[in-house]
């Protein structure tokens, strides 16, 4: 459903001496035959009827490829070109029209062969039909044939119709063959050349959509074109993600797992739109929603959490805001998510806490960072990295303790109790029992060599160095 390839073919012969001609129509992806209408004459109106009707039984394409004929283009009419009532149809369906360059019939490729394959096996055997009716039934007859029962060389031998989706209301139904004959028993004038409308349940009044893409070449994914891109990595370029969208929310999946949430740039037609071309309703959201924007910037309460995803480069590095953090060169290559909130900056990978450091970047800006969402899990606590320096602090009445040099502030109903403090490179951790009751990020990151304690039950546990 995202090309259909059409043309005209004759040698459909009647009793009465006159050869009609075939308007037919392939969908790129399956060869499934969307279209197979005998033309009295082929005219620009029969033509836009016949694609009408298909359109109506499958849905609407994406874009569609057609040769230079007058009854799909007028831009080599003269002695000024138009557009012809085929042209009109697709502009009025968002339906983005393919040329074929003058005199390049292998552009068109797979409807020519078709044509070949329906000459072959069926034209060149048959007798002239008494009317137009008896030809469109037998043509109809020898075409479900062809979709559901004959195997395809180009599809591995499976059958088109195994590999065809729909996006009109026939989704993942044969086509019903009557369906065909539908423009010749309408009066030319009933002839209908706006909107085809789309599917009524998925999309409407906002509701969630779902829809497979392929990622471009630039790591891109066109939810709606000329409206929202959502960009992932270059890597995955090629690979089939799942798109699920409303009006607030874009999560894009990859083998079951959401790689990325984006705000949603989409309104309601843009949702019918999507549904149109065959995106279904969608059931919950798989990851929690993003962040509400304006202009660009996020609605922010105070003291809220914001997730960030982040790819490592090779230095170690990961970019936020436009400022470079250095994570560790252990994580370079990986994608890692990054938690703050105005004060710290916490980094995760594997389900795991793996730094924590003073937040580079000021509240006002947190709101502005591409991919913002809030957290759908608690901070994990971090491993104990085994060789960290820790000490004991009783806690003063002031409801503060004094580690490596650095004043800690944790509050008067902590007073009395001993706590240990685990120093490593760039924070403090405090433990009351197996409790984590904070972190801090260190002021200073030179070595320490030697820990001086005093007062009532504190004790140095060892004494090590930090590099």
């Amino acid at each position: 459903m995202h090309l259909w390839q059409l043309d005209i073919v004759g040698g459909v012969p009647l009793a009465d001496g006159r050869e009609c001609k075939l308007l037919t129509g392939i969908d790129d992806h399956s060869r499934f035959v969307v279209i197979a209408t005998v033309l009295v004459t082929p005219s620009a109106r029969e033509v836009a009827e016949a694609f009408i009707a298909a359109m109506r039984c499958y849905g609407v394409p994406s874009e569609v490829l057609t040769d230079n004929g007058g009854q799909f283009t007028g831009r080599y009419l003269k002695p000024l070109p138009v557009e012809v009532l085929f042209e009109k149809i697709c502009r009025d369906n968002g339906i983005k029209q393919r040329l074929t360059k003058p005199r390049s019939p292998t552009t068109t490729g797979k409807i020519e062969r078709f044509h070949k394959t329906l000459r072959t096996e069926f034209l060149d055997h048959v007798a002239p039909f008494e009317s137009i009716t008896a030809a469109q039934e037998a043509v109809d007859a020898w075409i479900a044939a062809y979709n559901h029962q004959r195997p395809h060389q180009a599809l591995d031998m499976a059958v088109p119709a195994s590999l065809f989706r729909p996006n009109g209301p026939t989704r993942l139904e044969p086509a019903v063959p009557a369906l065909a004959q539908e423009p010749q028993e309408r009066e030319p004038s009933s002839l209908v050349i706006g909107v085809i409308e789309p599917p009524r349940h998925p999309g409407k009044d906002g509701a969630a959509v779902e829809f497979e893409v392929r990622v471009s070449p630039a790591g891109d994914v066109q939810v709606r074109w000329g409206r929202q891109v959502v960009s992932l990595h270059q890597s995955m370029a090629g690979r089939t993600v799942t798109v699920w969208a409303d009006l607030r929310s874009i999560h894009v999946s990859c083998d079951g797992h959401v790689i990325r949430t984006a705000p949603s740039r989409l309104r309601p037609e843009d949702l019918s739109y999507l549904a149109m071309r065959g995106a279904r309703p969608a059931g919950p959201a798989p990851e929690r929603a993003a962040l509400r924007r304006a202009n660009g910037t996020a609605f922010l309460e105070p003291g809220q959490i914001v997730e960030i995803d982040r790819a490592v480069t090779k230095d170690g590095v990961v970019s936020i805001g436009g400022i470079n953090h250095l994570v560790g060169f252990a994580w370079a290559g990986r994608r890692v998510t990054l938690r703050l909130d105005g004060r710290l900056l916490h980094a995760i990978a594997d389900n795991a806490l793996i730094g924590t450091w003073p937040c580079p970047i000021g509240t006002d800006k947190i709101g502005q960072l591409r991919g913002a969402r809030t957290p759908s899990t608690p901070l994990p606590p971090p491993p104990l990295p085994a060789g960290s320096l820790r000490a004991q602090r009783k806690v003063h009445a002031s409801g503060r303790i004094m580690v490596a040099g650095q004043g800690i502030k944790l509050g008067p109903r902590r007073r009395g109790k001993i706590v240990t403090v685990v120093i490593e490179d760039t924070h403090l951790r405090i433990l009351h029992g197996e409790e984590e009751i904070a972190v801090r990020p260190r002021r200073s990151t030179k070595p320490i060599t030697r820990l001086h304690v005093t007062g009532a039950g504190a004790k140095l546990n060892e004494t090590s160095s930090i590099s």
